[in-house]
């Protein structure tokens, strides 16, 4: 039996359509750069809220301790020279056996992707400028990515940068708190909660902490580009979630980063306790888009017969967890994936700011059905003020305090 792990480099003839499928007539032509890109940039650079978010992850990537990790976290955030790991040096040969063996290994849904604008191809392969070359770089800013494809949560230009913002001081403030409660042994004495925060020793890794939540989201800077009318591009589910977790894990794959640092980020959309299973899968998709053996890299563990389990990292090994039925957690997993539940609130923000928008728009002479409605009205009021400050605004002031918040973005000439 062919292991589940290897990756496979044969293309079968049935799955040409799926690779190079023809763009849909509803969306924008997702094989070359959006459109949109270069307006998103400039709207992002112009957001005070966008750039507040920006200094929040430089302080916050100022904190990791690793010097090597420091860098390249840095450079993946605001460097435009970034050469991205995993697309180095791919030609569109080698680009269509990674797609090929995501299907046969039942990692990408054949459908979907002959549905996909431009094929599945585009879908894992999203475009990037120097595509085949030794540097690919991305077609726009990180800082100008949406928080998530449209009608998800933070859809407007510099909506990730703020997305990543909360999730990294959501993950703070996780480790924070089992520290304060369980980081001091009872038996050296009562410990203070509200006051001074134990510091014992709970083994959370600092810089995972740190930069675990960065490097989650990172790829949606590849995945969601905009179109010229302000849209996003669609972006394709690998391993039965959002592309872009998938090619995330792939970077940080291609950059060697240790496997309880790419578990824990695989650890974002599914907790290992919840269903490993899935987590298993994410790490599979990503290795085959890495073009690594997630086994011989230490990102999984042969448990025999064709099965892959996590691996027993630190020294989770020294029980053998697997045998006893039970999964190779870290605390971290779990915190990892508690810090990414933003999007449970900011989803129905998004919908209601959207609504209250739309109400309020002819005031500033334009209409929710205009062509460049999303451009010229919703994605700038969202990039300076958020759905979730509209939505606080609405419930304790009504339709007259978004109004007075947009007035003011009118008078700076913004709308």
């Amino acid at each position: 039996m062919q292991r589940t792990h290897r990756l496979l480099v044969t293309l079968p003839a049935v799955m040409v359509s799926v690779l190079a499928a023809a763009p849909s007539a509803h969306a924008g032509d997702q094989t070359v750069p959006g459109a949109g890109n270069a307006d998103a940039i400039k709207l992002a650079t112009s957001s005070p809220l966008v750039r507040t978010g920006r200094r929040l992850l430089a302080q916050r990537v100022d904190k990791i301790r690793n010097l090597a990790l420091r860098a390249t976290t840095q450079q993946a955030l605001e460097d435009p020279a970034y050469c991205i790991a995993h697309r180095a040096d791919l030609t569109t040969a080698d680009q269509d056996a990674v797609v090929a063996a995501l299907l046969a290994a039942g990692l990408l849904d054949a459908g979907e992707a002959a549905r996909f604008p431009g094929g599945g191809r585009a879908g894992v392969f999203p475009p990037v400028l120097q595509d085949g070359g030794a540097c690919p770089r991305l077609a726009q800013r990180f800082y100008s990515a949406p928080g998530s494809p449209g009608g998800g949560h933070h859809t407007y230009p510099g909506g990730l940068v703020v997305h990543e913002s909360f999730n990294s001081l959501s993950y703070e403030s996780f480790a924070e708190n089992y520290r304060r409660v369980f980081g001091r042994s009872a038996l050296d004495g009562a410990a203070e909660i509200d006051g001074i925060a134990p510091r014992g020793d709970t083994g959370l890794d600092h810089d995972l902490v740190v930069a675990a939540p960065l490097w989650h989201d990172w790829a949606k800077a590849i995945v969601l580009q905009w179109n010229a009318d302000g849209s996003e591009f669609a972006e394709l589910h690998i391993a039965g979630t959002g592309g872009h977790h998938i090619l995330g894990l792939a970077e940080t794959m291609k950059h060697g980063f240790a496997p309880d640092f790419v578990v824990a980020q695989a650890s974002a959309h599914t907790s290992p306790n919840d269903d490993e299973g899935k987590v298993i899968g994410y790490l599979r998709a990503a290795a085959i888009i890495a073009r690594i053996d997630p086994v011989a890299t230490g990102y999984l563990r042969d448990a025999g017969g064709g099965a892959l389990r996590l691996p027993a990292v630190r020294r989770l090994g020294d029980v053998d967890l697997n045998a006893a039925g039970r999964t190779n957690f870290l605390v971290e997993y779990t915190l990892h994936n508690l810090s990414d539940a933003d999007w449970t609130l900011a989803e129905p923000s998004v919908d209601l700011a959207e609504l209250v928008l739309a109400k309020l728009a002819g005031g500033y002479g334009v209409a929710s059905t205009d062509a460049d409605y999303i451009a010229r009205f919703r994605n700038p009021a969202l990039s300076y003020l958020s759905a979730e400050r509209i939505v606080m605004l609405y419930g304790n002031g009504g339709i007259a305090a978004v109004r007075e918040e947009l007035d003011r973005l009118h008078r700076r000439g913004v709308l």
